[in-house]
């Protein structure tokens, strides 16, 4: 601990500690003041305004919502000891390092072994032990990383101290910390507390008087009042900054991509963007462009929350956690409302969270000059939206990470713009997607950067693994584009590269079916490889009726996809409810608490699928999962669909299976023709089958000359691409496909331009 030392003169107080004799500290009080006393108390007060505290009147007694939190992080647990100190000050003042903080326990201990010395009792000493903690956090946090430090930090006390305020003090000067107190009413009420003057001394020079009545720190307040009142509204101002825009290339998603550490080497700064991106720089590829960026943001372990469309508004159980009150200013109010913002795991990020909600809310102030109640009820839903999101975008957030925030669709109202330019002074990136040129986005900010570009799409949903989501191919958008697109090179792949895939639904022309089928994905559009996973772009169709009622070229037409890789189903049901399944005995064991239990499938008498390999057995599992998750069947996670998805997914035909395990997610994708030619509508365990194997990456094509609704009374949405090809024929026969002549194939031009002939 640091001894106290006698001054020779007031300058001795602003000497760094290694100037200073034994580099002590000193702890003295005044109890009058001549000419010389009141400037030396107005460059004290400057310098324990800037590196301590300054204390004018008491120190307020913690509150029920300060002890509170004290509870939620601490517990309420007492050891009079060193150890339990020393872990207790490591959680509940992180920023001290190992010296101060073994300065500050061994002063904390002498004081409290004192007052066990003086009679008071455990529940006594505990109840000071809180109090004391409570001071440090909410009145000393900000100067105690400063304690023992060359530039000695500094509290000023004015009034009559206290019995316990007297005592954290003289913790506080243990610690390494000058202290100055200003005794108005003289030094009687203190030696009721210090007869022997042994905690400070008695600060007497040339020609003092007493303080005249009414004397204060007020003459000091008008030079300091701005950043007092700063102080006041903001609290402790977090050490780090945010470099918004300033380091980027322009290079559009390229930018939000680069890892934090290569953006800027200041620590003292966090590196995040801040972009609006408005239309699209090419229409055909957009989708995939967005969908590949996301990948490279999950694989690299970034915490990231798209919204589309809209930010949900908060419900009324959100609003009503948010602690307020009627307020007559607006710096009242924000003062009150920033209370709401907690964030314990970390109190530079809580501090960032808090300046960048007052910071907000006071330029909007400016801008608009809105009154208190108005501007209330914006900065409610500010905190709302944080308190919801702030997980998905902030945890384990320390520096220098950054999060990722991406709002497809662009800010519809004030509210949105607001809570976006919010997240801008975090350590976030922040894109705005607005490729729909023909939809507004109000968000206005002098940081934002803007990207805009000539084509214009309209955009849904963002790109992710979700079986809704859609990607066109050329011919969807152009058809003049077709030539260049279908066949663009993609790379040569070794035989099966790559063991994880994800299935993206193309939406096509009927005519591009047949165009596609027999092609190895790698040659169709949207394919692409992104940290070893596989897009595999596939089709999942439904074509209706016969063309020009014509069976004979209908027939052959179905005829010609049948490929080595394709498996044909041709009368419906395939599977029924009541055919033989081992896998249904033991189904419940297999999925718990909404998790699939994959050991335990795996090591059970039942299962299958052992004889595949491991990596294909796996990517079968999270096919099985992602289908349970995204709830593509109706009633999954309703009425028990979810049981019936996995006995049917764990019993798949043999030949099925082969097709699985021989699947290479670079070549030919395996292939699945569903005939259904009467009024029959497919079970529930064909449904089940179907969208699994198109999750898994088949192409799955269901051909109903009736046209009737038989294949999507189990879907929860439109999951497949539904095409009228002609009209509608009732009561065929499934043909003898081995005596149907397959036809002349066609070239794609054929048929895409000679469709009369």
């Amino acid at each position: 601990m640091f001894t106290r030392g006698i001054i020779q003169n007031t300058e001795d107080y602003f000497k760094e500690l290694n100037q200073r004799p034994d580099k002590c500290i000193y702890f003295y009080r005044m109890n009058g003041y001549n000419d010389k006393c009141r400037q030396f108390i107005g460059e004290y007060a400057k310098e324990a305004r800037k590196s301590g505290v300054v204390i004018e009147g008491k120190i307020a007694n913690p509150t029920e919502q300060n002890l509170s939190y004290y509870e939620e992080i601490m517990g309420m647990d007492f050891q009079m000891s060193m150890g339990f100190l020393l872990t207790s000050l490591k959680k509940w003042l992180p920023r001290m390092n190992d010296y101060q903080r073994e300065n500050v326990a061994a002063a904390f201990y002498d004081t409290l072994d004192a007052m066990r010395k003086e009679g008071k009792n455990e529940n006594m000493l505990k109840n000071a032990y809180i109090k004391f903690m409570c001071w440090f956090y909410y009145k000393f946090e900000c100067m105690v990383n400063n304690l023992g430090e060359n530039n000695v930090p500094k509290i000023l006390y004015e009034g009559t101290i206290s019995n316990y305020e007297l005592k954290i003090l003289d913790i506080l000067a243990g610690a390494g910390c000058d202290i100055l107190l200003l005794q108005y009413q003289g030094d009687a009420p203190y030696q009721k507390l210090d007869a022997g003057s042994k905690i400070s001394k008695e600060l007497v020079l040339e020609n003092m008087q007493p303080f005249p009545e009414g004397f204060s720190l007020k003459n000091l307040r008008e030079d300091m009042e701005k950043e007092k009142d700063k102080v006041r509204l903001y609290g402790t101002l977090p050490t780090v900054h945010a470099c918004t825009n300033a380091w980027i290339h322009g290079e559009g998603l390229e930018d939000f991509k680069m890892a934090a550490r290569l953006r800027g080497e200041d620590t003292g700064f966090f590196y995040n963007c801040f972009c609006r991106m408005t239309g699209v720089e090419d229409k055909l590829t957009y989708l995939n462009e967005l969908y590949q960026f996301r990948l490279e943001l999950k694989n690299s372990g970034r915490n990231m929350l798209i919204l589309e469309r809209e930010i949900p508004v908060p419900t009324m159980e959100e609003i009503s956690a948010i602690r307020r009150n009627t307020y007559n200013n607006v710096e009242q109010m924000l003062f009150d409302l920033s209370v709401n913002i907690k964030y314990s795991q970390n109190i530079e990020l809580q501090r960032l969270m808090n300046q960048a909600f007052i910071d907000i809310m006071l330029e909007e102030l400016e801008i608009s000059g809105m009154n208190v109640n108005r501007l209330t009820n914006k900065a409610v839903y500010l905190l709302c939206w944080l308190k919801r999101y702030q997980k998905e975008l902030f945890e384990g957030w320390e520096m220098p990470k950054i999060g990722c925030f991406i709002y497809l669709g662009g800010c519809r109202n004030e509210n949105e713009a607001l809570f976006v330019r919010m997240l801008a002074r975090l350590p976030v990136d922040v894109l705005i997607l607005n490729p729909n040129q023909d939809t507004a986005c109000c968000l206005s900010d002098k940081l934002l950067y803007e990207i805009h570009y000539t084509e214009s799409l309209a955009v849904e949903h963002f790109p992710n693994e979700d079986r809704e989501v859609q990607m066109g191919t050329a011919a969807y958008h152009a058809e003049r584009e077709l030539d260049t697109i279908m066949y663009q090179d993609s790379g040569i792949y070794r035989n099966q590269q790559y063991g994880k895939a994800n299935a993206v639904m193309l939406r096509t022309m009927y005519e591009e079916i047949a165009i596609l089928w027999d092609q190895e994905v790698k040659y169709r559009p949207n394919f692409s490889v992104t940290d070893s996973v596989v897009n595999i772009p596939v089709i999942f169709a439904k074509v209706s009726g016969v063309k020009d009622g014509q069976l004979a070229p209908y027939w052959s037409g179905i005829k010609s996809l049948m490929t080595e890789e394709t498996y044909v189903i041709s009368k419906a049901p395939f599977i029924e409810s009541t055919d033989a399944n081992p896998i249904k005995a033991h189904v419940t064991e297999f999925y718990k608490n909404n998790r699939l239990q994959r050991e335990k499938i795996k090591s059970h008498p039942v299962y299958r699928y052992g004889v595949l390999r491991e990596e294909m057995q796996d990517y079968i599992l999270d096919k099985l999962g992602l289908l349970i998750a995204q709830k593509t069947i109706r009633g999954t996670g309703e009425n028990g669909t979810e049981y019936t998805i996995i006995s049917t997914v764990l019993n798949m035909n043999k030949d099925i299976i082969r097709m699985i395990q021989k699947f290479d997610f670079t070549k030919k994708n395996p292939k699945l023709i569903y005939i259904n030619t009467t009024e029959t509508v497919i079970s529930l365990e064909d449904s089940i089958l179907t969208a699994f194997l198109s999750l898994l990456g088949f192409d799955v094509v269901f051909f109903v000359p009736t046209g009737y609704q038989s294949v999507e009374k189990y879907f929860n949405t439109k999951v497949m691409e539904e095409h009228q090809i002609g009209e509608y024929l009732y009561d065929l026969q499934v043909p003898n496909f081995e005596l149907i002549p397959s036809g002349t194939r066609q070239s794609w031009r054929d048929r895409l331009f000679k469709r009369g002939g």
